[in-house]
């Protein structure tokens, strides 16, 4: 029988600082293990904390961004409990004045699996946040078998979590809601969100109820999930699994359970585990912070979010909806697209380029927009070109392929040196009409209606032709002459 779906996430994000939350060591990805260390994030006897100012200012401009609030006082917590990744016994967290409280995370259509698109149930929907707090990371575990590796080069790191509200249903909504924060925390810089990299993580917690107005079911944690993909799988598993016990009359306990990507199933880790079975209590070492000066220093810090760029980019620059939140969803890609822009080129062309032909070749060789060769004002000169009838598309495209290799020439140099140049003057003229004077039959055909040998003809002025003008500019003057 169907059940009611209610999922809640809690995402693990690292910010983005040169040094780790409560110590100088350097916050770096893949060094040699235990070299970005001290007796801070060793958890030796006697280290105290010393706060790192930067991560609380990007988690509060994550909370701006998300539209949370601030308490007045924020304060720090230990969370005890004992596990080889955390030597202390404690993590040093936030548990109940965290740093943000409510806001919400904006699904974005174009962040669904593409084949889920068609079947969004409710668009625009929001996602309530209940709060993001900042906390240490802890170390990496590699386990082999019978003994686990230990690298405390993570521990430290400054990592943000945010809870969400159970106001998901399906995994098509996590992986919505991953990718539109995803995208959010890198438009404001907070963090690069790469779950390559370990810097976003995800636990999922999953309840099955048969009807609206009966309680939740219990909840089933999912942990350390680290990409997108099989936080989708791992949802659906779950989701089957569980629904199958309840039609056995298998009641569901509270537990914690880790994901096997290989074996395409989830493991019980745990049972039951709440907030008192960690003993939160207030942390000796750290005062409490002030928000306020420092919600006063990053206000304005707060960027354009990317439905704000993207109805941006459809009301100024006449870009449709799609191109707009292909064009919104990265802040490099987003830059690059204005500064291609021109007042005599318009917006939705710029746009169908980038989109179509920049980015194409970026991906043949695995570049960014971010490592573009092009500038965007070469670009720019090229799209003039196209604008004003010296070059097609497919000329400039053959334009841009050279560019790539040759970025500091100019896109009009390159099209000479290809031979992408209009023809003499009248020398066009006398072609089309010495095409027209050799092909009488086409002709007629042509102006009794049948528009497809237009192109034959236009072919064929493009064949005498000694440079290689613009076959748009040949196929026009052929249609004047010939309606004439």
């Amino acid at each position: 029988m169907p059940y009611l779906v209610t999922i809640g996430l809690e995402v693990h994000c690292q910010v983005k600082t040169q040094t780790k939350m409560f110590c100088a060591c350097r916050t770096s990805f893949g060094e040699e293990p235990n070299t970005n260390t001290c007796p801070v994030c060793l958890g030796l006897p006697g280290a105290l904390p010393v706060l790192n100012q930067l991560a609380i200012e990007k988690t509060l401009l994550s909370g701006l961004m998300l539209g949370c609030t601030s308490p007045e006082i924020s304060k720090w917590d230990r969370k005890s409990y004992f596990y080889p990744d955390m030597p202390k016994n404690f993590q040093t967290t936030q548990f109940d004045l965290p740093l943000c409280i409510g806001g919400g995370v904006p699904l974005y259509a174009h962040c669904y699996p593409p084949d889920a698109r068609k079947h969004i149930a409710r668009a625009n929907k929001v996602v309530r946040l209940n709060r993001i707090h900042l906390e240490e990371d802890v170390a990496k575990s590699t386990h082999l078998g019978n003994s686990s590796l230990i690298d405390f080069n993570r521990a430290g790191t400054p990592l943000m979590e945010i809870v969400s509200e159970a106001d998901l249903e399906s995994g098509e909504e996590a992986s919505a809601y991953l990718r539109s924060l995803q995208m959010i925390l890198i438009q404001g810089g907070v963090s690069d969100a790469d779950m390559e990299k370990g810097q976003l993580r995800c636990d999922v917690n999953i309840s099955l109820r048969r009807k609206p107005e009966e309680p939740l079911g219990a909840k089933v944690e999912l942990k350390n999930l680290n990409s997108i993909s099989a936080i989708r799988r791992a949802i659906h598993f779950e989701i089957q699994r569980q629904g199958e016990d309840l039609d056995h009359g298998i009641a569901q306990l509270q537990s914690t359970r880790r994901w096997d990507d290989e074996r395409g199933e989830t493991q019980l880790m745990r049972t039951k585990e709440d907030a008192h079975d960690y003993r939160y209590f207030s942390c000796p070492d750290l005062l409490p912070v002030r928000t306020a000066p420092l919600l006063d220093k990053v206000r304005p810090l707060v960027p354009e979010l990317p439905h704000e760029l993207a109805l941006r980019f459809e009301r100024d620059l006449g870009v449709t909806s799609y191109d707009a939140s292909v064009l919104s969803s990265d802040k490099h890609l987003a830059g690059y697209f204005e500064a291609a822009c021109d007042a005599a080129i318009p917006g939705k062309k710029v746009a169908n380029f980038i989109i179509n032909d920049l980015l194409g070749m970026l991906n043949e060789r695995a570049l960014g927009i971010d490592d573009c060769p092009v500038a965007a004002v070469k670009l720019r000169e090229l799209l003039v070109l196209v604008e004003n009838g010296t070059l097609a598309a497919s000329q400039a495209r053959g334009v841009l392929a050279v560019m790539f290799d040759a970025a500091d020439q100019a896109p009009a140099a390159i099209a000479a040196a290809l031979g992408f140049k209009p023809a003499a003057a009248g020398e066009l003229e006398t072609l089309v009409d010495q095409t027209i004077a050799n092909n009488p039959v086409e002709v007629a055909a042509v102006q009794a209606g049948n528009d497809k040998l237009l192109n034959f003809l236009t072919g064929q002025v493009m064949k005498s032709a000694t440079t290689k003008p613009n076959p748009k500019q040949v196929s026009e003057l052929l249609r004047a002459r010939l309606s004439g």
